[in-house]
């Protein structure tokens, strides 16, 4: 994934909001401060044209892919 210039990295891209919002409490829940992009739409029928991301703090990607690595083998 890419970091954008604030410092952060994407670890999750989504269609629907509330699929994001569940990513941000799981990584909330382990530690891991997250934050939804892309969500704000006048228009939220054409989420599909722009993904959202879920994005952490650059320090805190690799244990927040490893939670969410782990978050889907449960599955």
């Amino acid at each position: 994934m890419t970091t954008d210039t604030q410092g952060f990295k994407t670890v999750a891209t989504f269609t629907e909001r509330v699929q994001a919002d569940m990513t941000v409490a799981l990584l909330g829940d382990n530690g891991i401060p997250a934050g939804v992009f892309g969500a704000d739409s006048s228009y939220p029928s054409l989420g599909y044209a722009r993904p959202i991301e879920v994005k952490v703090n650059e320090s805190d990607y690799e244990a927040a892919m490893s939670i969410l690595a782990a978050a889907s083998k449960a599955e």
